[in-house]
């Protein structure tokens, strides 16, 4: 087995700012900075590791209203906002009191990531991954998706003039395959699941050396783009830890960065390294993550996905265990959802907050709730619920469930009384 697929050389030595070197999960091998993502020595994953050096508040303050203002904390160029690129982050967040009361919760705030270019997180991550791929000298952008991804590969390619190369589940929602194909890359639509398309692309990173896949041979760099997750919630908090957080879990690669964010502000001395819990968040239909939690395993099985919540549906997450390890050392939990509290989960926000959020952010909030109910969130403590994604992608999901109060005539009577005044 190989470490390294669709690796490319270069003359040169990658500028990736404080990153360092490579560092597998499992056992800490080190290695060299290199498009690869699995060590060689324990096969276990690879990631980023840094030399910060001094970081202040103030400087991050100073910079761009985008993710590039943490560039001193990520694996990227040290001019990298002066390079074409989709400038994501900065996106608001909301104190929800009114879904606060909803939930039984003192307070929660909403980190609404629908704000981003391609109105999902995933313009984060593929920010940093295209920055990384443009230092070792890839030419094509690609990735295999479950459409949010696919969006934002698509965009950022577009806006960096490189080609694209999108796999998708041929049953992904239509808008989430209008919503890429717009940028006129090339877009593939493949008979299977996620997981089938996942190992496609796997084998086509190995064919093509040229070719950047965001989540396969530049996944070190990739992922740490959700760090920027954290150091925005904590900033907008007025640097401080919000003592509870609710993530959605996919692959899980977002909740270890979450958790690797706020680790490193307080090694840094950017925040209080207070205590944090973190809570996860599944669809029921795919729900292996949750099902070993509850069975306290530390190893997940992969399940067939079977949900309305396709952008978080990966039979086979890759940190699946790693989520399970931060959430048992943070003393939190990881719950699931059906697909009717799903869509409830959608229309709470909505109508509490004005905040439409994709099937991820209704699975987000029906798990919150079914945290408190099962007594696991403290209904005391300030909890942040992350909103991934737009639900103008997931319209299918409540076209069956919303629709107007009534039809009537070109009338103020007709319209009285349909509304019963």
């Amino acid at each position: 087995m190989t470490a390294t697929l669709g690796t490319t050389s270069t003359t040169k030595t990658p500028d990736l700012g404080p990153a360092v070197e490579l560092v597998s999960k499992e056992e800490g091998h080190r290695q060299p900075l290199a498009p690869e993502f699995v060590s060689a020595e324990d096969f276990s994953p690879l990631e980023v590791a840094y030399d910060f050096g001094r970081v202040r508040r103030e400087d991050i303050e100073a910079g761009p209203k985008n993710i590039w203002r943490y560039k001193k904390l990520l694996p990227v160029p040290s001019n990298v906002e002066e390079i074409p690129n989709t400038e994501p982050g900065a996106t608001r967040l909301v104190r929800a009191d009114r879904l606060a009361k909803e939930l039984g919760l003192k307070r929660v705030w909403v980190k609404d990531d629908t704000g981003n270019p391609t109105h999902s997180f995933k313009d984060r991550v593929v920010a940093v991954a295209l920055a990384a791929a443009r230092e070792f000298g890839f030419e094509v952008l690609a990735c295999p998706s479950t459409g949010n991804l696919a969006n934002a590969t698509a965009a950022a390619a577009a806006r960096a003039g490189w080609r694209s190369v999108v796999l998708i589940p041929k049953t992904l929602e239509r808008a989430k395959i209008l919503t890429t194909a717009v940028y006129d890359g090339d877009l593939v639509a493949v008979d299977g699941n996620y997981d089938d398309v996942n190992r496609l692309a796997t084998e086509l990173a190995g064919e093509h050396p040229k070719w950047a896949f965001v989540n396969v041979n530049v996944r070190p760099y990739y992922s740490e783009g959700s760090k920027t997750l954290a150091f925005e919630v904590a900033e907008q908090l007025g640097w401080r830890i919000p003592p509870q957080i609710v993530v959605p879990i996919a692959s899980g690669s977002q909740l270890t960065k979450v958790d690797k964010g706020f680790r490193e502000l307080g090694q840094l001395g950017l925040v209080d390294a207070s205590p944090y819990k973190v809570f996860g968040a599944q669809a029921t239909g795919c729900s292996p993550v949750s099902a070993a939690f509850r069975a306290g395993h530390d190893v997940v099985q992969p399940v067939k996905p079977d949900t309305i919540a396709r952008s978080l549906a990966i039979g086979n997450p890759a940190d699946g265990p790693y989520v399970l390890d931060i959430v048992n050392r943070t003393g939190g939990a990881i719950e699931d959802v059906t697909d009717e509290e799903v869509v409830e989960g959608i229309r709470l926000l909505a109508r509490t907050e004005g905040i439409f959020t994709e099937t991820a952010g209704g699975v987000t909030v029906a798990t919150a709730k079914k945290l408190v109910e099962t007594g696991k969130l403290d209904p005391d403590a300030e909890t942040v619920l992350l909103i991934t994604g737009d639900g103008l992608k997931t319209l299918d999901a409540i076209e069956n469930h919303v629709g107007p109060k009534a039809i009537v005539p070109p009338s103020a009577a007709a319209v009285n009384e349909a509304l019963g005044y």
